[in-house]
């Protein structure tokens, strides 16, 4: 693969923060349980994350959308085992961003795939711009990607709200799809039925709290919860203690009125790409998570689903082995071949 020479000095500077910043987050000692209170010594974190590490090299894509000039952060990350030619392109959830799914993505690459992990635009290491996000604005940005690497076949994963992305672009460019994992999906009802329209400019900045955000993320795991999962709430966090706090916030609740303005319920009857439907049953996030994931299942044209007992919102951290070792049998099974054969 051929890099420009702006993508090339882009990467050696990324990586040189990583490889100086690295070592104080793995230094951190995380509690069995978090804490009542956010530790005295956690800071501000930045609007793009120039102080996170990420595990691998970090490009960015220059965009133009709505007459503003942008950059999409994103990892390229090739095998670390035998190649088998495959590429999967991942697609975080509302609170995360491609660094939160190292684990898949190693687990990608020790199998052969090629792994392309982003951070859409508003989220983690990319820009951060105040414009009326939809779910064609992000397709449209994620084939721009593929179209500079030339990448034309590919499966796609995603999580959470990066379900509804991969519905949305399943819809749109089948030709290009050759399987569809959809983990935990957020979005399986259009809720414009049961409630009115909110103004996002409504209401003042408003001030997350520690509180606030470790709720949301309890949320995710309704067993036990993983000490290492603490770093992703002070991350979130530590935003909030940033200058760049009034736009960041404007554009969450702009990302999150996504859900509400631009459903995907009405695109899984017209996806044909072979799908998994997979996740945790006992997702907090979803009253009734395996009776609606039950209804995409039937919506989709060639799907097969699969659910874990006890596992909540994010099997990749809570059963990790197991979850990988399906989505990989998945991603290998021949494309061609119906989804309900595959297990």
């Amino acid at each position: 693969m051929f890099f420009s020479t702006r993508r090339i000095l882009s990467t050696l500077a990324a990586f040189t923060l990583c490889v100086t910043s690295v070592a104080l987050v793995a230094a951190e000692e995380w509690p069995s349980e978090p804490p009542a209170e956010a530790p005295a010594h956690w800071g501000a974190v930045s609007a793009n994350f120039e102080e996170i590490p990420y595990p691998y090299p970090v490009h960015f894509l220059a965009l133009n959308r709505f007459g503003q000039d942008m950059r999409m952060a994103y990892m390229d990350v090739p095998p670390s085992g035998p190649s088998n030619g495959q590429v999967v392109f991942i697609q975080h959830g509302m609170n995360f961003y491609s660094e939160a799914y190292t684990t898949t993505i190693d687990a990608l690459a020790a199998e052969g795939f090629r792994v392309l992990a982003v951070d859409r635009i508003g989220y983690g290491k990319s820009s951060k711009p105040i414009l009326p996000y939809n779910f064609n604005f992000v397709v449209a940005n994620m084939k721009a990607l593929l179209d500079e690497l030339n990448i034309d076949k590919l499966a796609i994963v995603g999580h959470s709200m990066g379900g509804m992305v991969v519905s949305r672009f399943a819809m749109v460019y089948p030709e290009l799809l050759t399987h569809v994992v959809m983990v935990n999906q957020i979005g399986l009802v259009d809720t414009r039925q049961s409630r009115e329209w909110s103004d996002p400019y409504a209401g003042g900045v408003g001030q997350a709290t520690y509180q606030s955000i470790l709720r949301g993320h309890l949320n995710y795991f309704p067993d036990k919860w993983p000490p290492a999962h603490l770093e992703f709430v002070r991350r979130q966090f530590g935003q909030t203690m940033s200058g760049e706090w009034p736009r960041l916030a404007m554009v969450r609740r702009l990302q999150g009125g996504m859900l509400y303005n631009d459903p995907v319920v009405y695109d899984w009857q017209h996806i044909t790409t072979k799908t998994l439907v997979v996740g945790g049953e006992e997702d907090g996030l979803i009253a009734d998570f395996p009776a609606a994931v039950r209804h995409v299942n039937s919506e989709l044209q060639d799907s097969t689903l699969l659910l874990y007992p006890g596992v909540g919102h994010a099997p990749q951290i809570e059963i990790p082995d197991q979850f990988h070792a399906d989505l990989i049998r998945f991603l290998k099974s021949d494309p061609d071949e119906p989804a309900s054969s595959w297990k």
